[in-house]
């Protein structure tokens, strides 16, 4: 019988573990790399900010560039609060009993639901029985309801990593439950709590099937004026220019994609500098 060392042993493992690593990253830097060499044609001053004309084969992407921006401040201001109080009531008040683990079965399902089953009840509700109307608001709301799952998810890690002993000396010193929530426990979990909140943020832009069903327009003139407006969004934009505008220079098409993925590069960026800033603050 072969005996392999311990060493060998570490080394084969290694190599596996770097094989698997290189079958993952290669083929996004690859795709990125076509992205980015097919789409910097396009990029100028009036592709980011005119309107497109000419049935979308020229102009800009402004109006999809701005729906997007729309769309994800709607879906952080009714995502945000909601997932951190969520997530405060399970981690810190909820007591271990059958009601809590339902909700953290329902969590945990809720993220795996496919997206187009959210648009489909995003339309469902907001847009039919609340006569919202394909609209902003419809849109905004729909992803928020998908974004929170992440949200709740990641911020009750983050307050789990916070430790116990933090709140009972905050408590032994006479401070509330909340006041040491609010004061000690939030504080101290800021940085995993708003990278969570921004990688649910730059999934929800570059969804498609959602905003389909609820906000995104194929074509509109002018821009939005209210909440209750229909807007143009740039992943349904791309999927619009490549599938159903032909005879398109393919540079407009790659150029889209190319501004998505720096917009989703960007929030995910600042999400890395956002915890890095708060990292640097603790003391412990």
């Amino acid at each position: 019988m072969i005996r392999i060392s311990a060493k060998w042993t570490e080394r084969i493992a290694f190599f596996f573990l770097l094989v698997s690593t290189l079958i993952i990253i290669i083929p996004v830097i690859l795709i990125t790399v076509m992205i980015i060499q097919k789409g910097l044609p396009a990029m100028n001053l009036e592709f980011l900010t005119e309107s497109p004309r000419l049935g979308m084969r020229a102009g800009g992407i402004f109006p999809a560039i701005l729906g997007t921006v729309y769309l994800v401040l709607g879906t952080m201001v009714f995502a945000l609060p909601i997932g951190i109080l969520a997530a405060i009531y399970l981690s810190e008040y909820a007591r271990d009993n059958w009601l809590t683990r339902a909700i953290d079965l329902a969590i945990v399902n809720l993220a795996g639901v496919p997206s187009v089953v959210y648009g489909l009840f995003g339309l469902g509700l907001f847009v039919i029985f609340l006569n919202f109307g394909t609209s902003i608001l419809a849109g905004s709301l729909t992803l928020a309801i998908m974004s929170l799952p992440v949200i709740i998810t990641a911020s009750r890690e983050a307050l789990g990593t916070v430790p116990q002993s933090f709140r009972e000396v905050s408590l032994a010193l006479g401070a509330t439950r909340w006041q040491t929530i609010r004061r000690v426990v939030l504080p101290n979990a800021l940085p995993g709590i708003m990278t969570g909140t921004v990688l649910a943020l730059s999934r929800a832009a570059g969804e498609t099937a959602p905003i389909l069903f609820t906000v995104a327009a194929f074509y509109l003139p002018k821009l939005p004026q209210s909440v209750f407006d229909q807007c143009m969004a740039l992943p349904y934009h791309l999927y619009v220019i490549a599938t159903q505008v032909p005879k398109i220079k393919p540079h407009v098409q790659y150029g889209t994609a190319l501004v998505l993925i720096v917009m989703v590069l960007v929030m995910n960026l600042s999400a890395i500098l956002i915890r890095a800033h708060f990292r640097k603050k603790k003391h412990w």
